[in-house]
């Protein structure tokens, strides 16, 4: 009897999107691009250069109160505060969830030929997220903003979510992860609004994670058409729960206590917020649009996905 390999017996597969990639070329494309463009970015990046006046720490249409009442009620002075603790939570979030997904990618190659690209990569990127999370703590640190951990309800969620997950749905999770704040912090790097550090941070985690986001989007076209139904509809609705999730915990409330606004009130607004909606539904839009083209975004899972905001 013939045995098959893995990418003989996958050859010809196709989703919407076209024909699946070969699992072992898309893997040494990614090494050989991580060979070229990797960073230290306690090497990269200046540390003992102090916050410049007057500069923001995030964009200021990207925070969350931008162009509410009670945005337009603020001095310039608590908006950059404000666009500071912001960007330190959505720096502690990156923690939570890079010591989520380094979990997550451990996992899924336990039982993979250590000797292949893929586990290479996995293996790479693994670094890349160590590495990434220092940075992130750097950054925290740099200032004196708190560090902003995730709410005791999400921090069990997480551990539960990391216990169970299937294989798809941790790929789509790293993706909504991923792409939002990607797709944020490619507006942030340019920008000369914004603090040289904080453009230096972003600047290094876009160019690193492009190749996390291929990574994962190719693994999840391949589960998405191999893995189990069961598996494939777990998948839709633990993703969609996993957006409500993140779509609560992207901004921590303590950081409107901490710049003395009042807090309910500031939750309130930004709910109710037309250009946040936006924000959050143009940030995620490639990313829906692509698990929309392979078949994640269907039933229950859909529904879960829209309840989120993240879905018009």
């Amino acid at each position: 009897m013939t045995t098959l390999t893995e990418t003989e017996s996958l050859a010809g597969l196709r989703d919407a999107l076209g024909l699946l990639k070969d699992r072992e070329q898309v893997a040494e494309r990614l090494l050989a691009s991580s060979a070229r463009h990797s960073f230290d970015p306690d090497q990269e990046l200046d540390w003992d250069a102090p916050f410049e006046e007057g500069k923001w720490f995030w964009p200021p249409e990207l925070v969350s109160l931008y162009d509410t009442p009670l945005w337009r009620r603020m001095g310039e002075e608590q908006r950059i505060l404000l666009s500071q603790h912001e960007a330190v939570a959505l720096a502690s979030l990156g923690i939570w969830f890079e010591i989520i997904l380094m979990q997550l990618l451990a996992r899924h190659i336990y039982d993979k030929a250590a000797t292949s690209a893929h586990v290479r990569y996995a293996l790479t990127e693994i670094e890349d997220e160590c590495r990434h999370s220092k940075m992130f703590a750097r950054l925290i640190s740099h200032g004196d903003t708190p560090w902003y951990p995730v709410g005791k309800v999400h921090h069990a969620l997480g551990r539960v979510f990391k216990t169970i997950s299937t294989t798809p749905g941790s790929f789509t999770a790293t993706l909504l992860a991923e792409e939002i704040l990607d797709w944020m912090q490619r507006l942030t790097f340019p920008d000369e609004r914004v603090q040289t550090l904080v453009r230096g941070v972003t600047r290094i985690h876009v160019i690193e994670e492009a190749r996390h986001v291929r990574y994962a989007r190719e693994e999840l076209r391949r589960q998405m058409l191999t893995a189990p139904k069961w598996s494939q509809e777990f998948t839709r609705v633990s993703s969609g729960e996993f957006a409500r999730v993140f779509s609560v915990a992207f901004v921590n409330p303590e950081v409107y206590t901490n710049v003395g606004l009042d807090r309910r009130e500031a939750v309130a607004q930004v709910k109710a917020s037309a250009h946040r909606r936006e924000v959050m539904q143009t940030g995620a839009k490639r990313l829906t649009d692509f698990l929309d083209d392979i078949g994640v975004l269907r039933g229950v899972g859909r529904r879960l996905w829209k309840s989120s905001g993240l879905l018009a």
